[in-house]
């Protein structure tokens, strides 16, 4: 890892919030109305469409997944936690499973509920179980910071449900006994707002965590921390219309698939940006240090240079149209019409 990596390794989460890493979940379960995703635009690992064994001898993730015998969340999750290590694809693809890695972890004793076990997310019921508190006593903690998500879904009345991971409860009880007293230490309660729900917050810095480990491009790490950033706040940091387009550009789904409704969009939607006032400056300077030395390493593409960056974000206004408005009016101009288009008016 460079110096500069180093510097912005990034504990995104607000202070008083978990540190950032490399972990961040989904549930897979029949009940989820929306399900949590992780394979975020550039930046995310994620199983999609591909060549599933490369020349090289790279397993793509839909197989890994189905040689490890996990589901698809499962295997997703093992990922960002470290326990299934992948490879960089062939010519900038998803990553690859060697399969050496199979085999290592096919070896493993207790396969493969073992591996699921260290993968496993539980609700706040069963979450609060494993530390032998109350549910209303696990909700405070998680409220207050004690405890990170890992996860959430959308119920059916569009409710958000967190989840947390299993194997991180079971080494909370034992290593922070203080938690499940009847009253916590004056000095865990020091400083805490009962109002302040940290759920939010340090989810986002978990996965805001995950993308900048699987990153090594510096204007994507930059795109990962101003993606939960609001339009303004971008626009006050970068002031270069092109260099916002690109990083529009390369930013991540922080939460895939994103749900239909209105209702659910809207109440996803307050929870992929940054809310608070510590949690906002701290991506702001996280940004500004990430920009600077994406800045360094090379200028962001103009309008009329082709880009690499995945669709999803125009050009700075005023710029030439792309994309299917530019599709559309070229067909326009040809006399001709998207297969399904209604005919012209008073035509057919």
């Amino acid at each position: 890892m460079s110096i500069s990596e180093t510097r912005a390794d990034l504990r995104t989460g607000a202070r008083g919030g978990v540190r950032t890493d490399a972990r961040a979940g989904v549930r897979t379960d029949a009940r989820t109305c929306v399900r949590t995703g992780i394979d975020g635009g550039g930046a995310g690992s994620g199983i999609g469409a591909g060549a599933e064994e490369d020349a090289s001898g790279g397993v793509g993730p839909i197989r890994a997944a189905r040689e490890l015998q996990l589901k698809r969340g499962e295997f997703e999750l093992a990922t960002q936690l470290g326990h299934i290590r992948t490879e960089a694809g062939t010519a900038g693809g998803r990553p690859q499973v060697s399969r050496r890695e199979i085999e290592r972890l096919r070896a493993a004793e207790g396969f493969p509920d073992a591996l699921r076990e260290r993968v496993r997310t539980v609700g706040t019921a069963e979450g609060a179980a494993l530390i032998s508190v109350s549910p209303g006593r696990f909700t405070r903690l998680a409220r207050a910071g004690f405890i990170a998500p890992v996860s959430f879904y959308l119920n059916r009345y569009r409710t958000v449900v967190w989840l947390y991971l299993a194997d991180e409860l079971r080494a909370c009880a034992v290593g922070e006994p203080r938690l499940r007293a009847e009253r916590l230490p004056r000095g865990l309660c020091a400083g805490v707002d009962e109002s302040d729900d940290r759920r939010p917050r340090n989810w986002r810095g978990r996965r805001i965590g995950h993308l900048l480990h699987e990153s090594g491009d510096p204007w994507q790490r930059a795109a990962i921390v101003g993606c939960v950033l609001d339009a303004a706040h971008l626009a006050e940091l970068v002031g270069d219309p092109y260099e916002r387009a690109y990083l529009n550009r390369l930013a991540p789904a922080l939460f895939r698939p994103y749900p239909e409704s209105d209702a659910a969009r809207s109440t996803v939607g307050r929870l992929l940006l940054a809310d608070h006032p510590d949690e906002i400056g701290w991506h702001r300077a996280s940004l500004g240090t990430l920009l600077a030395e994406a800045r360094l390493a090379r200028p962001a593409p103009r309008a009329e240079e082709p880009t690499t960056c995945a669709e999803g974000a125009g050009p700075p206004l005023g710029g030439p149209l792309v994309g299917l408005l530019a599709r559309l009016r070229t067909r326009r101009e040809r006399g001709t019409a998207p297969v399904g288009a209604a005919p012209p008016h008073g035509q057919g």
